[in-house]
């Protein structure tokens, strides 16, 4: 029996590999079945070269568990190993500048395997000993045990082997017993190993029999040697797509198409992407591309190998380009990833716009389903921008598709304002919005639908792309004002009687911290509605947007701003006009007359002290002339007092105000119950 010391420059080897990375412990599995496949590998190119003689024989890696004795062994057939390559490739670790290394990537499981070549030593993440019982392939070769305790030490003696290959037999440490579970390695073997190239055997098959699961003679083999991305789309069909996709994802809809990555040059890769049917929420659709290393699965957080918005894509990528063991700075800094990265972008959007190009109605119809993925590469990638313009889509309120340039081309000769701008008008609620989008119609104006998740920033970085262009919500404004022609002449209400209607109306309208109204008065044309409410674009606007970057939260606390407009040209307003002056004439004669006298005294005071400089005013006269400020503002309160008296008893003002409110979704509770028993008796 050989003993001795593994060749490490430091002996904190096995401290690290309990503590620093035992929160990736699971990964043992993964590495330890992966030499088995390499070794299994090795053995069939050397018979391929005719360098191996014998008989290959069936070909498998077996993984097994023995609760009573606590181990788990992983067993193959292919090359094993000598004495002398025991000594080389396990007691000889290359571990020169460890305590820096291991310091800087102390929480990062992976980094630290891959940078050593610690695929074998993971075991001891969850064993107390690991044995290594192997046969070389090679003729008169002698099997060898070799035996570790987690400490430098070890010994190396000849055993008895029967076959070829090896034995890695883990003692399982007491704080791991959970994985001599089968369903526990059952699982980690399907999340690890589902498609090795080699058969990866697990216990037996089941079947059901006598009204219970019970095992066959048959070896439970865990993975599919040949999954769907190692074959030649010519060889596939449709179903065989959405059967593997079934596979990946069992509870997932059906996808909405997919893709088959094979590039060998400049570097490797393989793959199949699949476009799922996106929900509203992103960060739940993230996470779902799975990448792999030679059919070794590494990891299905793929940030840093795909572009962000590609993240919501479903599926496999199989690069031995990307190694087994990769770590979050490898990722950003390696060309070979870039150079991924800008490949799998350009696919897909080579993808869609054949799509678009050969079939342009299933592209319309499954619009709503992926404008979400679109949307976000425009928005994060400027050159998926630039790709994505001959096949982004806008649709409109009656479900018709257009491109950029096909809805320019629609609107450039009818929704153009005074100042040579094209304004496109959108709404987001059709049900609620009913109105105005009918009052663009009937002006002859296309009203666009933006309802989705990421549709405001989207309009604001097409603002900034296409020229002289502003989106406009359609009840951002009256019709008239949201595409400006020339001047409409209609009959304007002199100002003081403007302003009793914006006073009475202003009066009764609600209060509330979310919500803030101003009232105007505009002639609209005695065809248009008689009130309405409209909402700035601008404010609405960064509201919506201080719910995506936490950066603007500000506008999310202030109040949402919306204009109640009142349609002087409509005969109902002239109504409350006139008999707002018959009713409040009499208390409001001496008060206006007392203004209009306090108003020619300040006057004439102003014009007094204007003739005078700064120092040769007087205190007393700067009172006096204050005093007659505070005199006319105490008339003017007196003044809105009574005509907010007559709001308040006037049922016709505040139904208009209901309806208005009403036709905004803006009318619940008490108030809505109000307004219901008003609009009966309105009907008696």
């Amino acid at each position: 029996m050989q003993k001795g010391n593994i060749g490490v420059t430091t002996e904190n080897i096995f401290p690290v590999i309990k503590k620093f990375l035992y929160s990736d412990h699971e990964i043992f599995i993964r590495e330890i079945v992966s030499n088995a496949i390499d070794a299994t590998q090795k053995l069939k190119t050397l018979a391929g070269k005719g360098d191996f003689k014998g008989e290959l024989g069936e070909l498998k890696v077996t993984v097994s568990i023995d609760k009573e004795a606590g181990t788990i062994t992983v067993s193959d057939r292919g090359i094993g190993m000598t004495a002398e390559e025991i000594d080389r490739y396990i007691n000889q670790i290359a571990f020169s500048g460890a305590n820096d290394f291991l310091d800087k990537y102390k929480d990062d499981a992976n980094a630290i395997i891959g940078h050593f070549g610690l695929g074998f030593y993971s075991s001891f993440m969850v064993s107390k000993r690991v044995d290594i019982i192997t046969r070389s392939y090679q003729e008169g070769a002698t099997a060898q045990k070799w035996s570790c305790d987690g400490s430098p030490e070890f010994t190396l003696e000849e055993c008895d082997k029967a076959d070829r290959g090896t034995d890695i037999v883990m003692h399982i440490d007491d704080d791991c017993k959970d994985f001599l579970e089968k369903d526990k390695l059952e699982a980690l073997l399907k999340k690890y190993c589902s498609f090795l190239p080699i058969p990866v055997v697990f216990g037996k098959k089941t079947e059901w029999k006598d009204g219970k699961q019970q095992e066959t003679q048959e070896g439970n083999v865990i993975n599919d040697t040949e999954p769907l991305w190692t074959k030649k789309p010519a060889d596939l069909k449709d179903e065989d797509y959405k059967q593997f996709y079934r596979k990946l994802y069992p509870m997932a809809d059906e996808p909405l198409f997919w893709i088959h990555l094979n590039v060998d040059y400049p570097f490797n890769l393989t793959g199949i992407l699949y476009f799922p049917k996106i929900k509203s929420n992103l960060d739940l659709q993230r996470n779902r591309i799975q990448l792999f290393c030679n059919q070794v699965f590494v990891t299905d957080n793929v940030e840093g190998i795909v572009p962000e918005f590609l993240m919501l894509l479903h599926g496999v990528i199989d690069s031995p380009d990307i190694p087994l063991n990769v770590s979050r700075s490898y990722l950003q800094s390696d060309q070979n990833v870039k150079k991924i990265s800008g490949y799998i972008t350009k696919k897909v959007s080579d993808r869609l716009a054949s799509i678009f190009k050969q079939d342009r109605p299933q592209y319309e119809q499954k619009w709503d389903d992926i404008k979400l993925f679109i949307h976000y590469g425009m928005l994060s990638q400027d050159d998926f921008y630039d790709k994505s313009k001959q096949y982004a889509l806008l649709k409109d309120v009656d479900g018709k598709h257009y491109t950029l340039e096909e809805y320019e081309t629609l609107v450039k000769d009818t929704q153009k304002n005074k100042d040579d701008q094209l304004i496109y008008l959108y709404a987001q609620d059709p049900e609620s919005q009913y109105t105005y989008i009918q009052a663009a119609k009937d002006k002859g104006y296309n009203v666009l639908l933006m309802d989705g998740q990421l549709d405001t920033p989207l309009i604001s970085m097409l603002e900034r792309k296409l020229e002289k262009t502003t989106f406009t919500r359609v009840d951002a404004d009256v019709i008239d004002r949201l595409i400006q022609k020339e001047e409409t002449k209609r009959d304007v209400l002199e100002a003081e009687r403007a302003d009793r209607l914006t006073t009475i109306f202003n009066s009764q309208m609600p209060r509330t911290d979310k919500l803030d109204f101003h009232v105007e008065a505009q002639p609209l044309g005695e065809d248009q509605l008689p009130v309405m409410i409209t909402q700035s674009e601008y404010m609405r606007r960064m509201k919506e947007m201080s719910r995506l970057q936490p950066g603007m939260n500000f506008y999310g606390e202030m109040p949402d701003m919306m204009t109640l407009v009142l349609n002087t040209d409509s005969a109902l307003i002239k109504s409350v006009l006139e008999d707002s002056e018959q009713e409040t004439a009499e208390k409001l004669r001496p008060i206006e007359a007392e203004i209009k006298g306090l108003t020619a005294r300040q006057g004439v005071m102003r014009q007094e002290q204007d003739k005078k400089k700064p120092e040769e005013v007087t205190q007393e006269e700067k009172d006096e002339l204050h005093k007659v400020g505070e005199d006319i503002q105490a008339q003017r309160d007196q003044k809105n007092g009574i005509l907010a008296d007559y709001g308040k008893q006037s049922e016709r003002v505040h139904q208009l105000i209901d309806l208005a409110l009403l036709q905004n979704g803006m009318l619940r509770g008490e108030a809505l119950t109000r307004f219901v028993r008003r609009s009966v008796d309105f009907i008696k």
